[in-house]
């Protein structure tokens, strides 16, 4: 019964921060969208854990800390939100990079799970 009441207050947490980052249309208005491709690694003999990508549209959350997906991982995460801030104002088409999770458990590794990842932005055609 406990993982339930974590799992359900993990969930009602994220909704609370989605909330709380806003709407893309908000923050980024010269986006029209953009597309988020990811590739999670994890330590062990299967290194490729998973792919995902992720659809951003101008009338979604501006939300783009991407949870750890190992099993155990404590305060992890992938937090693309200064990848893509810096991306916009730069107006980057573009980006590639890798992050290494920083979450906790004793028994992992400091370097237990990575992703890289492929940001994608269209931006609204600037009218002259």
């Amino acid at each position: 019964m406990a993982h339930k009441q974590n799992y359900l207050e993990r969930i009602e947490l994220n909704k609370q921060r989605r909330l709380e980052a806003g709407v893309v249309s908000d923050h980024f208005p010269e986006v029209s969208g953009m597309v988020i491709q990811m590739t999670y690694y994890q330590n062990g003999a299967n290194p490729i854990l998973m792919q995902r990508v992720v659809n951003v549209f101008p009338s979604g959350y501006a939300y783009f800390n991407m949870e750890c997906m190992v099993k155990g991982c404590v305060d992890g995460g992938f937090d693309l939100t200064s990848v893509v801030t810096n991306m916009v104002k730069k107006h980057i088409k573009l980006g590639k990079g890798k992050l290494v999770c920083k979450g906790k458990n004793d028994e992992l590794a400091s370097n237990h799970a990575s992703i890289a990842y492929k940001i994608s932005i269209k931006y609204k055609k600037q009218s002259k």
